[in-house]
């Protein structure tokens, strides 16, 4: 992401080459994007799963129907045609016998060949079109370059036919060169031409079309703004290029009026400068005539980006550019993520929020991930057929973002787990929320996870990137972190102090950074040399894990308290583009869960492992017995890269007790609550063996325990911990007959990273009465947070802990 001041300010991440038809009138949106003249008609897309987003099983829509390509014949130069057709400038490698899992429909190609020299895939030599004799356990997939061709429009993200191009939209502030806080809200409309920035004429100018541009912009709202004020301003500013005047412009804009007042009253401003008026309105006429680009634009406001937009572009012999007119100007409202000032965000604090229906999981970023809809109180994922930018776009505003900048199909932000509860949604655009839109309820036949929809919202531009970077690392994903501090004209970097430097703190720095996930989080970076830079500027630095850059996270401030204060122990990251998630099966918990007494003398290993309650050190041992609540945990890794143990293979530990070595401390946490929260019994998994247990049908196994093999859960597969294991289990002997809650969290000291801390943990309800117990009505995800907690407070009919 690239630095710009505040009149050169443009959305992070924007897409470029999002371009508009054929003339220089009035064009109208494409229903079939033609990428090649060698493939009309055709579109190509990357599926299956797992897989990252330059790789995949090769789809091809022939005649509005999908099909796959067999893997007989099938070379390298055919991959080359292939990634180029998906937008890729070359490939790397091409895969056989369905890796990416077996497609449906039609195997549209069969025994192709390409040179590699061939425009597109329609020129290579094959079997012909439909005519084949393979199965979808043959299909061919690639492996793409990730670097994109230049001027490539994905058509999953905008289909459009094109021959001027609006590459990107920013807004400008029309006084002021002071330093103004980011994003920016308000401000002239500005559109990137072949010639440059240029502003747009505001004849005829809505607002369906300052909701488009402020969705663009990241923005999911706009409102109205006072022309009149503007235009006073601008002709103050344009007309006299006298400084003392500008000035006048300045002190005029302090005393702005409301925009919804009375109606402003143009006064005449006596020049000072000794130019003559002729010659104002010359320079005023030239000025006119070349900043502006566009005029004509009317959108339904709907659209997802401008050039989805009916547009005229200005022609190069136009002699007079907006007569009557002036720039247009757009003020848009932030979402709560991005307000620019404690007022706006007490305002939005201050208004009612109800129960979040739609939510996004599997991210990097704020704005991008795996939709996730609330249903009867329990969330599950939607399917991504006929899944589009209206839909995404409804989902991406809903959650205080701009405009959908792809909407996302083949479970392309990691697969979700349990409900699937939307499918074939189709928005309009003006809804205010998903469920708004008409949709089909499905059952399970009708679509998997594989299947998942997602998104990548626009967002707003902050310049957080560039109060941070990172140094001496071997590539540009890790390194020594440095951040700016000090005001303009005083700015200098410096370092982090490694004191209670983690996980969670590394993954906002490499959020911060546009680098992705955070694969680790260093104390200690003596092996990278800092350079010149050896002071420290910051201490104490902790977050939650959500916030947008570290100046969020809590830290010392401008007192520097670090116990080690050599530059060897300062903070730094290894970051990653994919991460693991992790996932327990709460169901299986909930059936397995049972009440063993076990004797003493079966014990002794359990007690070495420190898998009993502390009374169990006095008992009379080997007699008497111990209560355990047993339970088995089936443990998914549902993220998009495979779940390794921080500590390499050199440091786990040998257990001699159960013949196994430990590659992680602590692994999980299985707790006993009261129902406000009071932990009255405990227990631990420590991860004695993490390995594949058993995978989905089209993922292999890679991980296994025997004759110290390499640990880890591969993404698509789970570990499964029985209940007859030892310390799969609570100690509930002290545990007195009540109403309790069972807590279990994986990954609880954020050892290794994630995507999603957030349903790491489970929660049910539990009814014990010294007998026999009772699980019920568990709960994944967001078990820490107040909503959650509040379902687990009370049974119908409870009045305290005791059973009544």
């Amino acid at each position: 992401m690239r630095p710009v001041s505040v009149w050169q300010w443009s959305p992070r991440g924007l897409l470029l080459c999002l371009l508009c038809s054929s003339c220089l009138g009035s064009p109208s949106p494409s229903t079939a994007p033609e990428k090649r003249a060698g493939s009309q008609g055709l579109r190509f897309r990357l599926a299956g799963f797992p897989r990252k987003p330059f790789e995949g099983r090769v789809e091809i829509q022939r005649a509005g129907e999908w099909g796959t390509i067999c893997d007989d014949d099938f070379t390298l130069q055919a991959a080359h045609i292939l990634c180029r057709e998906l937008g890729f400038t070359e490939a790397t490698g091409w895969t056989h016998s369905a890796k990416y899992g077996p497609g449906t429909g039609r195997i549209w190609l069969d025994n192709l060949s390409c040179s590699g020299t061939e425009q597109s895939v329609t020129e290579c030599a094959s079997r012909g079109w439909g005519n084949s004799d393979c199965t979808h356990d043959e299909d061919a997939g690639v492996i793409c370059k990730d670097q994109r061709l230049p001027g490539f429009s994905d058509s999953n993200v905008i289909e459009v036919e094109h021959h001027l191009q609006v590459e990107e939209v920013r807004l400008r502030p029309a006084v002021g060169r002071g330093r103004r806080p980011l994003p920016v809200t308000e401000g002239l409309v500005e559109v990137r031409l072949s010639d440059g920035w240029l502003k747009v004429c505001d004849k005829g100018w809505s607002s369906h079309n300052s909701h488009v541009i402020c969705g663009m912009l990241g923005f999911p709202s706009e409102k109205r703004v006072n022309a009149a004020f503007y235009r006073l301003i601008l002709t103050l500013l344009l007309s006299y290029p006298h400084r003392k005047l500008r000035k006048r412009a300045a002190k005029a804009s302090a005393r702005r009026p409301k925009p919804l007042g009375r109606p402003v009253t143009k006064r005449k401003v006596k020049p000072k400068s000794r130019v003559g008026r002729g010659p104002i309105k010359r320079l005023l006429a030239q000025r006119q005539q070349h900043s502006f680009g566009l005029h004509g634009v009317a959108c339904v406001g709907t659209e997802a980006h401008l050039s989805l937009c009916s547009l005229e572009f200005y022609r190069a012999n136009d002699t007079t550019r907006c007569p009557g007119g002036a720039p247009a100007v757009v003020s848009c409202v932030p979402g709560p993520l991005y307000a620019a000032s404690s007022g706006q965000k007490k305002q939005q604090q201050a208004k009612p929020q109800g129960e979040a229906r739609v939510r996004l999981k599997g991210g990097a970023y704020p704005g991008e991930g795996r939709v996730e809809v609330l249903k009867a109180g329990t969330w599950g994922t939607v399917c991504d057929r006929k899944w589009d930018l209206q839909a995404a776009s409804v989902v991406c505003r809903e959650l205080g973002f701009g405009s959908a900048r792809e909407a996302l199909s083949g479970a392309r932000m990691g697969q979700g787990m349990g409900a699937i509860h939307l499918s074939e949604v189709r928005c309009s655009g003006h809804e205010p929320s998903l469920w708004k839109c008409p949709h089909k309820n499905i059952t399970a036949e009708d679509c998997s996870h594989v299947q998942d929809a997602g998104v990548r919202c626009n967002l707003p531009y902050t310049g957080l990137e560039t109060k941070i970077r990172i140094s001496g690392g071997r590539s540009r994903y890790e390194g020594r972190v440095e951040v700016q501090i000090g005001r303009p004209g005083s700015l200098r970097w410096g370092l982090i102090c490694g004191d209670d430097w983690g996980t969670l703190e590394a993954m906002v720095a490499c959020r911060q950074l546009g680098l992705g996930y955070a694969n680790h989080g260093l104390q200690e970076t003596w092996y990278w040399d800092s350079g010149n830079i050896t002071e420290v500027v910051m201490s104490g630095v902790r977050c939650i894990g959500t916030e947008l850059s570290l100046d969020q996270c809590a830290h010392h401030g401008a007192h520097i308290a670090c116990k080690r204060t050599e530059t060897r122990f300062t903070a730094g990251v290894i970051c990653s583009e994919t991460a693991s998630d992790l996932l327990l099966h709460s169901a299986l918990v909930q059936e397995t869960a049972y009440i063993e007494d076990r004797p003493l003398h079966m014990l002794y290993c359990a007690a070495e492992e420190n898998c009993l309650a502390r009374s169990a050190r006095s008992a009379n041992w080997p007699y008497g017995h111990r209560r355990l609540l047993r339970f088995s945990s089936q443990i998914h890794n549902l993220g998009r890269a495979d779940f390794r143990p921080k500590a390499g293979r050199h440091s786990w530990v040998w257990h001699e007790c159960h013949g196994h070595y430990h590659s992680m401390d602590i692994f999980t946490h299985y707790d006993i609550l009261t129902p406000n929260g009071t932990k009255v019994a405990e227990g631990h998994k420590a991860s004695f063996c993490l390995e594949d247990t058993e995978c989905q049908e089209d993922v292999s196994k890679r991980y296994e325990c025997a004759n110290f093999g390499e640990q880890g859960i591969t993404v698509g597969c789970w570990d499964l911990y029985r209940h007859d294991i030892d310390c799969q289990w609570i100690d509930i002997t002290d545990v007195k007959p009540g109403n309790y809650i069972l807590q279990v969290v994986i990954n609880p000291n954020f050892e290794v990273a994630e995507s999603d801390f957030t349903n790491n943990a489970m929660k049910c309800n539990c009814k014990y009465d010294g007998h026999r117990i009772w699980v019920h009505n568990c709960h994944i995800g967001d078990a820490f947070s107040e909503e959650a907690n509040k379902r687990f407070e009370r049974y119908p009919g409870q009045t305290s802990n005791q059973i009544v």
